[in-house]
């Protein structure tokens, strides 16, 4: 295995493997990809319970990245959950300085899908430092609501997109159920519909699948438009894969 295979998740635990860091790995692997993983959290839940969350100090979060920079080169991140903007912010700036063109996929998880609501955002200059320094950031349509209540989703995706780029999954859509948007450049807009048309079952942390298979897309140097289908595909597998609220990967 060369270097180039290496790929890092920065994310919470989860037991049922679902989501988080377990999760990612497995994607990774589905992607023929080497996971490593930097804990931010440990998470009491099931796929349909979230009762706790124990978030794992800064300096401790900072420390797994630095070691693992000691061994392995790095192309490509994907970050969860974190306890504040401000901790995700000195996250993002270590691994800048670590490497200065990794690429970035952030799946900003305001809230589980097991119901837990994680933050909100308070300190809008350090949000936008966060988006500023990412490749891509992964809102579902419930997300980026929330992330401003005062703005329409046009107003906000317009707020975003002069900063990073954005996969908006449309699996939480009444209009158009299914339908992805990807705005990459500034200017550019691309919709993706539902590509299988096999059965789609609701699954515990889909939102994970999709942002770790976004990051495994970019970290092989695929064009960036078809890195978003392959994406939407995998995922779209995962999610017919069986009915439970657990989702089978495709090795």
């Amino acid at each position: 295995m060369n270097q180039k295979n290496y790929i890092l998740t920065i994310a919470g635990l989860d037991p049922s493997s679902g989501a988080g860091i377990t999760s990612d790995i497995k994607t990774f692997e589905a992607h023929h990809l080497y996971g490593l993983s930097v804990c931010t959290a440990v998470t009491v839940q099931n796929d349909v319970e979230f009762t706790d969350c124990v978030w794992i100090k800064r300096k401790v979060i900072l420390g797994q990245v630095e070691q693992l920079f000691k061994r392995f080169s790095i192309p490509v991140v994907k970050i969860g959950i974190i306890q504040s903007w401000k901790v995700l912010l000195a996250v993002i700036l270590t691994l800048k300085k670590l490497n200065p063109d990794i690429k970035i996929v952030l799946d900003p998880i305001l809230k589980a899908s097991a119901g837990f609501t994680f933050h909100t955002i308070q300190d809008l200059d350090t949000f936008e430092k966060v988006l500023q320094n990412c490749s891509f950031i992964t809102p579902n349509y419930d997300e980026i609501k929330a992330l401003f209540p005062d703005k329409s989703i046009e107003e906000t995706i317009k707020f975003i997109s002069e900063k990073t780029n954005i996969y908006l999954k449309g699996g939480h859509r009444v209009d158009k159920k299914g339908w992805d948007e990807v705005y990459y450049s500034k200017i550019v807009k691309l919709n993706i519909p539902p590509i299988t048309t096999k059965p789609i079952f609701e699954k515990h942390g889909s939102g994970c699948v999709l942002s770790a298979a976004l990051a495994a897309n970019l970290s092989k140097d695929i064009p960036l438009e078809d890195a978003c289908r392959n994406t939407k595909l995998y995922t779209e597998q995962f999610l017919s894969s069986n009915e439970s609220l657990l989702g089978t990967h495709n090795y």
